[in-house]
């Protein structure tokens, strides 16, 4: 829905009437595409039930088809999050169905977005949400090292491999140059990844668990991490 006006300019009385319709769009976006799916598996809403039912939560075939039919007056985000775990889809898919649906209100009074843009937000993926949410900022920074340093230790394996086995001076020379800004950059990672872990126990955050590779790498530096600046994470 949108936000309209009536003749007067006032928007009051259709803000009363937008909240509730937004919900009613929200659930029906929901509805709509746990019935697509299920019919997508070729499945009826009894096997829908009783896959939700293996799944720990149950959610009997009458509430199914009674959600898909729009006569359920509510929809708990529990049964979301199993619905989407026993249609084999993210619980975001099912608020946001990218490419099944073109436009979404994100929230009541604000006009429709793509469906895309909204799945964004939802998880925060835009770029200006969570700015002020350090801990958010943090594990994002974390997660990305992490991947660098894992990608830049196998380039490094790679270009290792190819100069202990390269035909002629040539290939081996290059090989070697490779390694080596393979291993440059596993040190930048890594030094990265060991500032980043540090400002999340200034926090008195415990970081995240490491790939047994990655904590190798980690806990094999002596040196305490420069954490005066943390503009770059």
């Amino acid at each position: 829905m949108t936000q309209r006006r009536n003749d007067h300019g006032s928007r009051k009385a259709d803000a009363e009437d937008d909240a509730p319709e937004w919900v009613d769009q929200v659930m029906a976006t929901v509805a709509a595409e746990v019935r697509r799916r299920r019919k997508e598996l070729g499945w009826s809403a009894q096997d829908l039930a009783d896959k939700c039912d293996q799944i720990g939560h149950p959610i009997p075939r009458n509430v199914i088809a009674n959600m898909e039919s729009g006569r359920r007056s509510n929809l708990p985000l529990v049964d979301v999050m199993v619905l989407a775990e026993a249609l084999n889809t993210p619980p975001i898919c099912l608020i946001y169905p990218v490419g099944y649906v073109d436009d979404v209100q994100q929230l009541p009074l604000q006009h429709p977005t793509t469906s895309l843009n909204a799945l964004r937000w939802f998880t925060g993926e835009e770029t200006d949400l969570g700015a002020d949410d350090d801990m958010l900022r943090y594990f994002r920074a974390h997660h990305a090292a992490e991947e660098q340093l894992r990608k830049a230790r196998r380039d490094e394996d790679y270009a290792r491999y190819h100069a202990e086995t390269a035909p002629n001076a040539d290939q081996k020379a290059e090989a070697l140059r490779s390694q080596a800004r393979a291993a440059e950059a596993a040190d930048d990672a890594a030094s990265r990844l060991r500032r980043i872990r540090a400002f999340i126990q200034e926090e008195g955050v415990t970081p995240p668990s490491l790939w047994p590779d990655v904590a190798t790498a980690i806990d094999s530096s002596g040196s305490d991490p420069d954490t005066t600046e943390e503009n770059d994470l």
